[in-house]
C-alpha cells in the first residue's frame, strides 16, 4: 500500500464515521471504483477504526472519565447494598449504553454476510439514498428535551436497533443513532453524544472480530508504519468533524448531509452501471 493510499482512506474514514454520510459506504465504493480492493488489508482497516475510535475517547474524555469513575461507585454500592436517589447522570449513561449495545449480539450469526454487502454497489447506492431520506426527516422532528437524566430503556432499546441496522454498508451509524434518538424525544446534542459514545463497545466489539479474520489473513509487518500514517488522519480528522457535528446539534440541521447522500448514492447507483 502506498502513503498516498493510506492517508485518502484515513481522511474517507475519519470523516465519513462522524459525519452522517456512511464511513463504511464510502470506504466500500473508493476501493471499487478506484480498484483498491485488493491493496487494503483487513488490519488497516482494523487501525482506522481504532484511530477514529481515539477521536472519540478524546472528544468525550469527560464523560468517559465520570462513567468510569461512576461504574466503580456503583460496585462499591452494590457491595455495600446501597442506592443513590436519585442515580447519578453517568451510572444512568453506563446503564443506557449497556441497554443499547444488546441489539448487536442478536447480528452475530450473520455477520459475515452483512460484511459481504460492501461489495455489492447496488446495494450501497439504494443504503445511502436511504441515509438521505433519514437525516432528512430528522429536522423535521419536534425537538426533544430528553437526556441521560431523562431517557427510558425503551429509548436506548430503539437507538441501539439503529445502531444494528447501520452495520450495513451505506446506512450512516452515526446518522442512523442520531436521528432514531431524535425521534425518540432525546435532546439534540445528546442524541449526538449518545450516539458517539454508544460507538465504543460496537467498534471495540466489531474490531475484535476483524482482528481474527485480519490475523488469519496475514498480516504485513513492514507496511504498519505506512498503516499508521492513516490512522493519524483518521483521528485527527475524526476529531474534528465531531466538533463539527456538535455545532450542527446546537442549529439542528442534519438534513444538510441528506443532499449529499443522495447524491452520492445515485453517482454509485450510475457508475455502477456504466463501468458494468
Amino acid at each position: 500500500m502506498s502513503v498516498l493510499t493510506s492517508i485518502l482512506l484515513g481522511l474517507i474514514q475519519g470523516i465519513a464515521e462522524f459525519l452522517p454520510i456512511s464511513s463504511s459506504g464510502h470506504l466500500a465504493i473508493a476501493q471499487h471504483f478506484l480498484g483498491m480492493e485488493t491493496e487494503v488489508p483487513e488490519f488497516f482497516d482494523v487501525l482506522l477504526h481504532l484511530g477514529t475510535l481515539l477521536a472519540v475517547f478524546v472528544a468525550y474524555w469527560q464523560d468517559i472519565k465520570d462513567m468510569v469513575a461512576e461504574f466503580f461507585r456503583g460496585i462499591g454500592d452494590i457491595a455495600h447494598r446501597t442506592t443513590p436517589t436519585p442515580v447519578p447522570p453517568a451510572r444512568r449513561l453506563i446503564l443506557l449504553i449497556i441497554i443499547g449495545t444488546l441489539p448487536l449480539f442478536l447480528l452475530l450469526p450473520i455477520h459475515k454476510k452483512v460484511q459481504a454487502l460492501s461489495g455489492n454497489m447496488v446495494f450501497i447506492g439504494i443504503a445511502l439514498i436511504v441515509t438521505g431520506f433519514l437525516l432528512f426527516a430528522c429536522d423535521l422532528v419536534r425537538k426533544g428535551r430528553k437526556d441521560e437524566r431523562s431517557a427510558t430503556w425503551l429509548d436506548a432499546i430503539v437507538v441501539g436497533i439503529g445502531q444494528a441496522v447501520a452495520t450495513m454498508p451505506g446506512i450512516s451509524r452515526s446518522g442512523m443513532t442520531i436521528t432514531a434518538g431524535c425521534f425518540s424525544g432525546f435532546e439534540r446534542r445528546f442524541a449526538v453524544r449518545f450516539a458517539f459514545l454508544l460507538s465504543i463497545p460496537a467498534v471495540l466489539g466489531a474490531n475484535i472480530l476483524s482482528l481474527k479474520d485480519a490475523l488469519e489473513a496475514g498480516i504485513n509487518w513492514g507496511e504498519v508504519p505506512v498503516y499508521l500514517v492513516g490512522v493519524v488522519i483518521a483521528a485527527v480528522v475524526g476529531y474534528l468533524c465531531i466538533r463539527l457535528l456538535k455545532m450542527i446539534a446546537d442549529k439542528g440541521r442534519f438534513g444538510s448531509f441528506a443532499y449529499y447522500c443522495w447524491a452520492v448514492g445515485l453517482l454509485t447507483l450510475v457508475l455502477n452501471i456504466i463501468v458494468k
